[in-house]
């Protein structure tokens, strides 16, 4: 397929764009004020915007390989500061998918170059939960490292000093975690929200101001 189809792709939504509404991109032009964050995989069949039904304009995406948030993550942690400080989002979505790439390739014991200082993060996960895991016939396990995955990731959202900051300040924000099959398209809510600071363990809970020494 040639790069040019992309840019006539491009042409044939725009022109049905202005066709449904001639002032679709004047309106979009206008404001930014997306009330979710969504965190999820790069894999090309899990596009956030259509899995939810929502426009141009109504969710804020980050997408990376397994849908991970690490600290040292500069680009994610960026985003995440922006959507929570600036946009005022008010849910912040961490969402995997049964047959993830990235975690097939976290439990294969191949080198697999520059990509393991990436994978170690999702190794960990597996090596916490590994004899569980490997009570599970092959698929069950890997789809069960994808939901533990996605329950790690929600931790180290919440996490966060933005987002621990903006619990303080009272600001509404809720941290969920999802997973999305590609076999029947549906999005399952795993039951992992947070909504404030009680919802962390006692040695991840910030304070604003360092205590005196």
């Amino acid at each position: 397929m040639p790069i040019s189809s992309l840019f006539e792709g491009n042409r044939v939504w725009a022109e049905s764009c202005t066709e449904k509404d001639p002032e679709f991109f004047s309106k979009l032009c206008g404001i930014q004020s997306p009330k979710f964050l969504w965190i999820g995989c790069s894999d090309s069949r899990v596009p956030a915007n259509t899995i939810v039904n929502l426009s141009a304009g109504e969710l804020f995406v980050h997408r990376n390989v397994a849908n991970l948030v690490n600290h040292s993550d500069m680009n994610c942690v960026a985003v995440i500061q922006y959507a929570v400080h600036v946009l005022k989002v008010e849910h912040i979505i961490v969402t995997g998918h049964y047959g993830c790439g990235g975690i097939h390739a976290a439990m294969q014991r191949h080198d697999h170059g520059i990509l393991e200082s990436w994978l170690s993060h999702i190794r960990g996960v597996y090596r916490d939960h590994y004899d569980d895991l490997m009570a599970l016939d092959p698929e069950a396990r890997t789809d069960r490292l994808v939901e533990l995955n996605v329950m790690q990731q929600v931790r180290n959202v919440s996490r966060l000093p933005v987002v621990q900051q903006a619990w303080e300040n009272g600001q509404p924000l809720e941290i969920h975690g999802c997973v999305y099959s590609l076999e029947n398209g549906i999005l399952q809510n795993l039951g992992l929200t947070r909504r404030g600071i009680n919802d962390l363990h006692p040695a991840h809970q910030l304070t604003a101001t360092p205590p005196s020494r």
